[in-house]
């Protein structure tokens, strides 16, 4: 068992595992020959899929899809990028230098730090009122759950508190929704056929819905 697993290529697991690390993510636990074992805080899963060449995978389900915080789409690196990429990997790859930046216990504190940033009441309802404006967009058959609110909430959270604040601001739940709300969305089969995104349903909804001003920004 280890603290931060990464799962290459998802979808290429079977139901049977995929299964299996939907309890982990979900009961911090898994279980074999009907034993059931806690894993050790923290837990923290990484994964990725292939967009191309789907043959011989299975699709994550939704109820597992939302158990992720969030969703990249990471793309080609920019020239600059791929330049560092090349000069990194010269002489020897960078994984064989790899030094720890913190102690598990430090990590812990900043999870436990973090429970206290603060979020105003109308903080909160921007967030409902986002996730909310998933469900009746024209575009979605299956709107985002209440588990995408508490999602956003949280990543509010941790993202003030990367930034040295103790209250989340609306600006940086706005800048969140995209990556906390994209795979928690099903598309309508007349979307899809009409080459509509989950991206640019977020996106639409980010627009639409107002963002609340007032003293929410501190306590």
């Amino acid at each position: 068992m280890g603290n931060v697993v990464l799962a290459d290529e998802i979808n290429r697991t079977s139901p049977k595992t995929q299964a299996a690390l939907l309890e982990a993510l979900e009961e911090g636990s898994v279980t074999t020959d009907g034993e059931t074992r806690s894993l050790k805080k923290p837990f923290f899963v990484m994964a990725t899929q292939n967009p191309i060449e789907y043959g011989g995978t299975y699709p994550l389900p939704e109820a597992q899809l939302d158990r992720f915080l969030f969703k990249f789409k990471i793309g080609y690196p920019s020239i600059n990028e791929e330049l560092e990429v090349l000069n990194r990997v010269e002489k020897q790859h960078p994984i064989e230098t790899l030094q720890a930046v913190l102690a598990l216990e430090d990590l812990l504190d900043m999870q436990r730090a973090v429970l206290d940033v603060y979020v105003d009441e109308s903080v909160k309802k921007y967030i409902i009122n986002l996730v909310t404006a998933t469900r009746s967009h024209h575009a979605v058959f299956l709107g985002a759950s209440p588990r995408a609110s508490i999602a956003l909430m949280k990543a509010g959270q941790a993202y003030a508190f990367i930034q040295g604040r103790d209250y989340v601001v609306p600006d940086d739940i706005k800048y969140l929704a995209p990556y906390a709300l994209q795979h928690r969305i099903l598309l309508s089969s007349d979307a899809k056929l009409s080459d509509i995104t989950n991206d640019r349903v977020i996106k639409d909804v980010v627009k639409q819905v107002l963002i609340p001003v007032g003293n929410e920004s501190a306590k």
